[in-house]
């Protein structure tokens, strides 16, 4: 995924049950007073739940697209990571679910994400 890694993303786990990513804390992610921009924290959670559906895609699928992604701000990222992890709530023929905690460092949830993703034939 080309966009993930320009901006940053290092997958750490890739598996059908949990996929694992991180964006590292940087003033150019930011927005002024030093807080992770929104946007980078919704860049991570896309990457991250597409690697989840694309791992749980049903047989003779060849991709997925986002369909809708719903995202909640819970808390601000300051320093350190951003660490997302996805988990399958729907695995349909057509659409898989996916949703996304994002955490920092100390494990505070910062994000909750649900996007909707298209399986391609």
């Amino acid at each position: 995924m080309p966009f993930a890694g320009l901006i940053g993303i290092e997958f750490l786990a890739v598996d059908p049950a949990v996929v694992r990513a991180r964006l590292g804390w940087s003033p150019e992610r930011c927005t002024v007073a030093g807080v992770m921009h929104g946007g980078a924290l919704m860049a991570l959670a896309d990457a991250c739940g597409a690697v989840a559906a694309f791992v749980n895609l049903p047989e003779g699928a060849v991709g997925t697209t986002t369909l809708t992604s719903a995202t909640n701000f819970l808390a601000a990222v300051r320093d350190g990571h951003a660490n997302a992890a996805s988990t399958i709530l729907h695995r349909g023929r057509t659409t898989i679910v996916v949703e996304t905690v994002i955490s920092d460092d100390n494990g505070r949830t910062v994000a909750k994400i649900t996007q909707t993703q298209a399986v391609l034939s």
